[in-house]
């Protein structure tokens, strides 16, 4: 199984990019492809600069991945209750190139914070907006308080919410393996 899993950062730092690796680590280890959005940096999306200079190569280069991928994994990072300006510039960029951006792909959809709600709003937001664009949510998970429920090396250190995160795995795993998505 081929899995793409990035968190929705362009944060070299980013607890999202964490969480996502985390989430990947409970599948297959031999075809995980960990994104960075930082290698898919390209002009603020306008219509006049598609008019000007067509797609950039970076937003194509997204769409093939999304494309090669049996499983995406998206932990999505909360920047004033919407998605980061980089994962917002990739998602209107690849929108423009292929309308159904996430391309009939199963979909593992996260959200974290440092704050109570881990990012909730952005986690609504997605699960409204992505399957427009051809994503098939297997489940989500939202783990509020990222520094005091998440530990690196031992991942979600918070049994209730260890044990619901471990819940979504199972569920998307079950779904994938019946094909039921």
């Amino acid at each position: 199984m081929n899995i793409l899993a990035f968190g929705a950062s362009s944060s070299t730092s980013s607890i999202n990019k964490e969480l996502a690796k985390y989430a990947a680590s409970f599948f297959d280890q031999d075809d995980i492809t960990i994104l960075d959005l930082n290698d898919f940096e390209m002009p603020l999306f306008s219509v006049d600069k598609e008019q000007q200079s067509g797609h950039p190569l970076e937003a194509i280069r997204f769409l093939k991945m999304i494309g090669e991928a049996d499983l995406i994994i998206i932990s999505l990072a909360e920047h004033n209750g919407s998605y980061s300006t980089a994962f917002k510039n990739i998602f209107d960029w690849s929108s423009r190139v292929m309308g159904k951006t996430f391309q009939d792909k199963p979909m593992l959809l996260l959200a974290t914070s440092p704050g109570a709600r881990g990012g909730s709003s952005v986690l609504e937001t997605a699960k409204t907006r992505f399957p427009f664009h051809a994503a098939r949510i297997l489940e989500s998970f939202s783990l509020p308080e990222f520094y005091k429920n998440y530990t690196q090396g031992e991942g979600i250190i918070n049994v209730v919410y260890r044990d619901k995160f471990q819940k979504i795995i199972d569920l998307a795993k079950s779904k994938l393996t019946e094909n039921i998505v």
